[in-house]
C-alpha cells in the first residue's frame, strides 16, 4: 500500500537519544504499514511488529520520564500521565481488539492509525515541550488522584440516574463536535474574582433517551420541558460532585447559560480545562469540562433566570433547530483563514472547523461532514498525512476532500492526486470564485445523485 510515515525533520527536539528511539518507533510502524494488506503475512507479521513496537515504546517512556526527572522538568507529572494513559489504556485495548478480531485487516489499520496518529501528534507537541519549543496543551490538568476520581464519580453516577455504563473516550476532550448538542455552562464562584466554568455536552439523542424516557415523552426532538429537566438534573449531577471533592464545595451557582457550539469551541481556543472528559454511554455521548479561574467574557449567550427559564429554554431550541444545510469541516492551523471561511461559507453551510490534522480525525469521527476542505500545511500531521489516515479507514474513506492549499507546485499536486481529493483550491483566489467552486462541487454531486 502506499501509506508511508515518513521521519521529517520537524520531529526533532534536539535531544539525540529521544529524536533516536522516535526515528526507531516511526520505522517500525512503516515497516507495518507495509506488511498491511498482505493477509498471509499480516497476522505474523504485526504480531511480531507490535511486540517489538510495545517493547521499543515502553523502554523509549522509562528513559524519556528518568530524563525529564533529571532536568526537573516543570510537566513531568503531565508528560508522564499522557504515557500511561498510552502504555496502560491504548495499547492494551488495540491489542485487545486484534485478538478479538483475530488480526482483521479493519483491526490491524485501526491500530497503525492510532498508533501513528499518538505518536506524531505526542512528538510534535509534549516531547518538543520537553526542548521548550512548544508548550504543553495539557499541563493544567488537575492532580492524577482527582482526575482519576473524578471519572470514578461520573460513571457511578450516571449508573446511579440513567443505569447507563459510562465508558470513558477521552481524557483530552478538545471541544470536537460530536452529534446535535446541548451546550450547557454553570458558572460558580464565592462572589469574589475566582471563578470556576462547568460544562456539560449532552448529545440530543442521550437527553431523549435518558430525561426523555424518565419523563415519558416519544419525541424527535428535545423541547422546552426536556431541556429544563436537563438543567436541573445537570445541576443535580454537579451538586453532588461538588459534595465529595472539597475543592468545589465552598462555590455557590452564579450563573447558568446555553451556549451554541461555536461561543462553546471559543472556551476551548484560548483556555487550558483542568478537566476534560468524553464519556460514551451506549446512549449517546457526553462531555464533562472543567476551566477555571475566570470566566470567559463572550456576548450572545441566555442567560437563564427563574422569571425568564421557560421563554429563554424556547428561544434556545427556536435558535437551534437541526441544521440541514451541507455540512463542511473547514481544516486548517490559522484561526484567520478559518474565520474566514465560516463568514464567506457560513449563511449557506453548516460550518465546524479543526485547527490540525489529527483535529480532523476526531471531528469526522463525532459528526461526519458532507465535505472537508482541508489545508496542506499544518502542524502535528499536514493535510496529506490526515487524508492518508481518513482514506485508511473503511468508515471514512469516502468522505470528499477538497484541499484548499497555497501550494500549487508539481511535487505537491503529484502526491495529492493519488488520494482521490476532488480537487484542490489555492487560498490566493477571490473569495467569491472559492465560494463558486464549492457551490460547483455540490451541484455536480446532487447531479449525479439525481
Amino acid at each position: 500500500m502506499d501509506n508511508q510515515l515518513v521521519w521529517q525533520e520537524r520531529f526533532n527536539i534536539g535531544i539525540d537519544f529521544i529524536d533516536d528511539e522516535h526515528k526507531k518507533l516511526f520505522g517500525i510502524l512503516n515497516r507495518m504499514f507495509m506488511y498491511e494488506d498482505h493477509e498471509v503475512k499480516s497476522q505474523w507479521a504485526c504480531q511480531e511488529g507490535i511486540k517489538y513496537f510495545k517493547d521499543h515504546a515502553l523502554k523509549h517512556f522509562t528513559e524519556e520520564e528518568q530524563y525529564m526527572a533529571s532536568i526537573n522538568y516543570r510537566n513531568f507529572e503531565t508528560h508522564r500521565r499522557l504515557h500511561d494513559g498510552f502504555r496502560k489504556k491504548t495499547l492494551p485495548a488495540l491489542e485487545a481488539e486484534l485478538e478479538q478480531t483475530k488480526y482483521s485487516m479493519e483491526s490491524v489499520s485501526h491500530f497503525l492509525g492510532v498508533c501513528a496518529g499518538w505518536l506524531i501528534g505526542h512528538t510534535l507537541t509534549e516531547d518538543l515541550a520537553i526542548a521548550g519549543k512548544t508548550v504543553s496543551k495539557w499541563d493544567k490538568l488537575m492532580p492524577e488522584d482527582e482526575q482519576a476520581a473524578m471519572k470514578h464519580v461520573i460513571t457511578r453516577l450516571v449508573f446511579e440516574l440513567f443505569q447507563l455504563d459510562a465508558k470513558l473516550v477521552s481524557e483530552s476532550y478538545g471541544g470536537e463536535k460530536f452529534g446535535k448538542g446541548i451546550y450547557y455552562r454553570m458558572v460558580y464562584g464565592t462572589g469574589g474574582d475566582e471563578k470556576w466554568e462547568i460544562i456539560l455536552v449532552l448529545e440530543e439523542k442521550l437527553v431523549l433517551n435518558t430525561v426523555g424516557v424518565l419523563m415519558g415523552m416519544q419525541s424527535d426532538g428535545v423541547n422546552v420541558m426536556m431541556v429544563n429537566a436537563s438543567r436541573y438534573v445537570a445541576q443535580q449531577f454537579t451538586s453532588r460532585i461538588r459534595e465529595i471533592f472539597p475543592s468545589f464545595g465552598s462555590y455557590g451557582l452564579l450563573d447558568e447559560n446555553l451556549l451554541d457550539y461555536e461561543q462553546f469551541h471559543a472556551i476551548f481556543d484560548g483556555q487550558n480545562p483542568q478537566y476534560s472528559l468524553l464519556f460514551d454511554t451506549g446512549e449517546g455521548y457526553f462531555a464533562y469540562c472543567i476551566i477555571a479561574p475566570h470566566l470567559l467574557k463572550n456576548v450572545g449567550e441566555i442567560h437563564i433566570r427563574t422569571e425568564n427559564a421557560m421563554s429563554e429554554v424556547k428561544k434556545y431550541i427556536d435558535n437551534n433547530k437541526e441544521d440541514n444545510r451541507n455540512k463542511i469541516l473547514v481544516a486548517d492551523d490559522s484561526a484567520f483563514m478559518r474565520k474566514a471561511m465560516d463568514e464567506l461559507l457560513g449563511k449557506d453551510y453548516n460550518v465546524t472547523q479543526a485547527d490540525s490534522g489529527l483535529s480532523v480525525i476526531r471531528s469526522i469521527t463525532l459528526s461526519r461532514p458532507d465535505l472537508i476542505l482541508l489545508d496542506y500545511d499544518m502542524p502535528v500531521c499536514n493535510g496529506f498525512q490526515a487524508l492518508e489516515m481518513i482514506r485508511s479507514e473503511k468508515e471514512f474513506k469516502d468522505i470528499p476532500v477538497i484541499f484548499l492549499t497555497g501550494r500549487a507546485d508539481k511535487e505537491t499536486v503529484e502526491k495529492i492526486l493519488p488520494l482521490n481529493s476532488e480537487a484542490y483550491i489555492l487560498k490566493s483566489l477571490p473569495p467569491e470564485q472559492i465560494k463558486a467552486a464549492i457551490s460547483n462541487y455540490f451541484k455536480r454531486r446532487n447531479k449525479k445523485n439525481t
